[in-house]
């Protein structure tokens, strides 16, 4: 055993020096036995194990704990990959008690809906949760996110998504937001759509979060309108600078100013488009689609495709007919528009008798275009 063990360590200094720079200090026996440990118990494999254990170290002689964590979470049915991908993460893991902190936990995180593979979907994504205190963080973030978001199944898919929320502090940091959107009138369903489909909007600083509220309703968007989520989860990822540059891009462009905020109010995802993106796909339109600056203001949610993956080739499909006379008084617009399903439809199994490998020249297009 001892030469067996002995032979193990020299292998794992062997690959230390291989996978870190020789430069650093080497390993000590200490991280050489807690590599060992995660290969072995927790199923970590070697160059992760040997990263774990740079900053993380287990006890050689109090080794109860971490072995009872891993057998608690193999209990619930946690796969090895669930357990070394969780290890790998957040090794703090291996620190807890299971009676004090991880039976309470799990045992209020399966009464509240996370059951069967849920469970181990919501760990693996934000294992911290595990090392954060029950009635300061995972009970707040549940309470206050249930009656929002009414159902399981709701707060499932937002903590699916943002499951480092259980690791904020929700009465001084995500409570007031929430506060605030609601006394503002944001209808309920609307909070809800915000919190699964841009969870991080929530965690704004305050101040930030009523500027903007306020800019748009100077702009004429109250809570209450369809758009006024969209408007706000964009306004609140852009800094200001960055919000003033994409105006003057839109401005450079042939835009007016009550053009993009129009435009802005319907279409709110014309402001999270580059730059870049903006000139290309203006140069575009407007000199080789030949669309009219009013079709092109009109119809803003062109701007939202991917130039490689649908303009383009959409736009050579469209030549392709208009060469052979099979499409006549073309709306561009539309034709960028339509869902694939019926591009494919309408377009190319049309015409795909009449024009011999249109669709090969479709899909060659989107291919070296970037698909």
């Amino acid at each position: 055993m001892a030469s067996a063990s002995m032979a193990w360590r020299n292998l794992l200094s062997l690959a230390q020096k291989r996978f870190f720079n020789t430069a650093v200090t080497l390993p000590t026996a200490s991280s050489s036995f807690t590599a060992e440990h995660l290969i072995k118990t927790c199923g970590l494999p070697l160059q992760p194990a040997l990263s774990v254990s740079k900053k993380f170290q287990i006890d050689e002689n109090n080794l109860q704990n971490s072995q009872a964590v891993v057998g608690f979470l193999k209990s619930h049915h946690f796969k090895d990959a669930h357990i070394a991908k969780m290890i790998q993460k957040c090794p703090a893991v291996l620190r807890c008690k299971v009676e004090d902190n991880l039976e309470p936990k799990f045992d209020f995180l399966i009464k509240n809906g996370f059951e069967g593979q849920l469970l181990p979907q919501l760990l693996m994504s934000d294992p911290r949760i595990l090392v954060c205190k029950l009635d300061t963080r995972i009970k707040p973030c549940l309470e206050l996110l249930k009656p929002f978001l009414g159902s399981n199944e709701n707060i499932i898919v937002v903590l699916k998504r943002a499951s480092w929320l259980f690791t904020y502090s929700f009465k001084s940091c995500v409570q007031p937001n929430i506060d605030f959107l609601v006394k503002e009138g944001l209808p309920l369903d609307k909070l809800a759509k915000l919190l699964m489909s841009y969870p991080r909007t929530i965690l704004i600083k305050h101040d930030r979060m009523v500027s903007a509220a306020n800019y748009l309703r100077n702009l004429g968007l109250e809570p209450q309108a369809p758009m006024f989520i969209h408007a706000y989860r964009v306004m609140v990822q852009l800094s200001e600078p960055t919000w003033k540059k994409k105006i003057e891009a839109w401005k450079n462009v042939g835009w007016s100013e009550g053009e993009i905020l129009g435009t802005f109010k319907r279409f709110p995802f014309l402001l999270s488009c580059s730059e870049e993106k903006i000139v290309c796909m203006m140069d575009f339109f407007v000199n080789t689609v030949k669309l009219g600056h009013q079709t092109i203001t009109a119809n803003p949610s062109i701007f939202k495709y991917s130039f490689d993956k649908r303009i383009y080739p959409r736009y050579n499909v469209l030549k392709v007919l208009e060469s052979k006379k099979l499409i006549r008084d073309r709306k561009t617009a539309t034709f960028l528009k339509i869902s694939e399903e019926k591009f494919m439809e309408n377009y190319i199994t049309k015409y795909e008798d009449k024009v011999p490998g249109l669709l090969e020249i479709y899909g060659s297009i989107r291919k070296t275009k970037g698909l």
